[in-house]
């Protein structure tokens, strides 16, 4: 498995665990997330992918509670976590309605929180979860660098930001954005040409894909786009999950995609993506039936 350097502190795996269904399992024992987590490991995944508000701030409890149990698999981890969201659910069930913070204060309590409710004592990289109407980018820029000085994160990112949302935050930043997580898959195609991936790929930062298989609606889904995969596939010997994520690594921009199941054999089979080999045509024939039509 590639490894790719974010900071000079940070590498993570080319490919990505995504944490956010693991509250949803009907097993949320620790011996069956560790299973999970070794599932990964055993592929050279060790980059896992959290955020406060997965499972209605559940699920970096339930990560906490297997890492206590086995405090050596934190050592072969790198730790994604995210923050701002805040929703009438969980600890924040009083809330009136969901709304974003990305105050100083909220940062600081939320970093503490993720390092109590996961059982650590530092996170890898942490970002800011959605672009906030009401960030005082000076103020939030603050807050990162502090959270990096202080040493309780060691690196620092965005999710979901346009280019011109990083632009501002990093303007107010001593330390480097090192990755922006997005939405990119065969359903949505709109980074490939809207600037979001030539931004980062011009300043040479990597990206994190989420849900790089449309939400399972390429899994489940009957249509041209689909039969196209799974010709791929049936040629590639994989499936049509591994064609569609390496339709995303083949982009010269770097791609992390961050895949998310809770299915052990689903899990075991992530790393097939790295054995599809596609060429241009193939790519633009993925390309073309996701467009809906011809390119012009």
């Amino acid at each position: 498995m590639k490894r790719l350097e974010l900071s000079p502190d940070l590498e993570c795996s080319q490919l990505v665990y995504g944490m956010w269904r693991i509250g949803d399992d009907t097993n949320t024992s620790s011996a069956h997330v560790e299973a999970k987590i070794q599932t990964c490991l055993d592929q050279g995944i060790s980059t896992f992918d959290q955020a406060d508000i997965y499972g209605g701030y559940t699920a970096e409890t339930i990560l906490g509670t297997a890492l206590a149990k086995n405090p050596s698999l934190r050592q072969r981890m790198e730790i994604v976590t995210k923050c701002d969201i805040v929703a009438p659910t969980g600890r924040y069930s009083d809330k009136r309605i969901k709304y974003y913070d990305t105050s100083a204060a909220h940062i600081e309590a939320s970093v503490n929180q993720s390092l109590t409710d996961m059982n650590i004592e530092h996170i890898d990289l942490l970002l800011i979860h959605r672009p906030d109407p009401l960030m005082d980018h000076i103020e939030t820029g603050a807050a990162l660098d502090t959270a990096v000085k202080s040493g309780k994160v060691r690196a620092v990112g965005v999710s979901n930001f346009r280019p011109w949302d990083w632009k501002l935050l990093q303007s107010a930043m001593t330390t480097k954005l090192v990755t922006n997580q997005i939405e990119i898959s065969l359903t949505e195609i709109s980074p490939f040409t809207n600037g979001d991936l030539a931004f980062h790929q011009q300043h040479n930062q990597p990206l994190m894909a989420w849900s790089p298989l449309g939400g399972g609606e390429l899994m489940t889904s009957a249509n041209e786009l689909t039969t196209r995969l799974d010709g791929i596939a049936r040629s590639s010997g994989t499936d049509r999950a591994a064609v569609a994520v390496a339709f995303l690594l083949h982009h010269p921009a770097t791609i992390l995609p961050v895949l998310g199941t809770n299915n052990l054999d689903r899990i075991s089979k992530i790393s097939n993506a790295l054995q599809v080999e596609l060429d241009r045509e193939s790519w633009f024939e993925l390309y073309e039936a996701a467009l809906g039509h011809e390119v012009p």
